[in-house]
């Protein structure tokens, strides 16, 4: 039986996937951050009381980098499967995820709408997990470079809990950039 691509031809289509599935997710994850000041750039997100367990500011820059390159990866990954049914089924959930992730920083840090981005990122949690089930059927690796994705909107759901339990009157303790702060008398 003759094989219509070599391992090599294969290997080399999806590096040729990766090479725009990582930056295009890098560049989104980097907008929906810039849409919205966020972290120590924030002052409402600097006024809140914060859980013990929070990392220093630096750690959320770093760990999104890398958990947006493997998720490109695991695009690639899935794109590149032409020959499985779940396919598609899988890169829709993806999009959707993806959307509801990048929808996450304007809420809170934008629009300080604290329950509202726990509802977000709840919904996150389930779609996140949806995926990584349908990717791990497409492609086990793609799957798998997921679970960090996964085990990170955990601890940041924990977090944002905390903070809602912490700031009950959040939303009212800096004015989000969506209102107008012009007082006139």
């Amino acid at each position: 039986m003759r094989e219509l691509a070599s391992k090599g031809q294969l290997r080399l289509a999806y590096f040729r996937w990766a090479i725009v599935t990582v930056p295009l997710i890098l560049l989104l994850g980097f907008a929906s951050g810039r849409a919205a000041p966020s972290g120590d750039e924030n002052a409402w997100f600097m006024a809140l009381d914060k859980p013990a367990i929070m990392p220093p500011g630096w750690a959320f820059p770093v760990a999104w980098s890398i958990l947006y390159i493997l998720m490109g990866l695991a695009l690639a990954i899935v794109i590149n499967a032409r020959g499985s049914r779940k396919r598609v089924p899988a890169l829709i959930v993806f999009g959707i995820q993806l959307m509801l992730n990048l929808a996450w920083t304007p809420v809170f840090f934008g629009m300080h709408l604290v329950v509202p981005a726990l509802v977000i990122i709840g919904a996150l949690i389930v779609l996140v997990a949806i995926t990584i089930a349908l990717f791990w059927q497409v492609r086990r690796t793609a799957g798998l470079l997921l679970l960090p994705y996964l085990a990170w909107i955990c601890f940041a759901f924990a977090l944002l809990f905390q903070i809602h339990v912490l700031n009950p009157d959040a939303q009212t303790l800096v004015p989000s950039r969506m209102t107008d702060q012009i007082e006139i008398r």
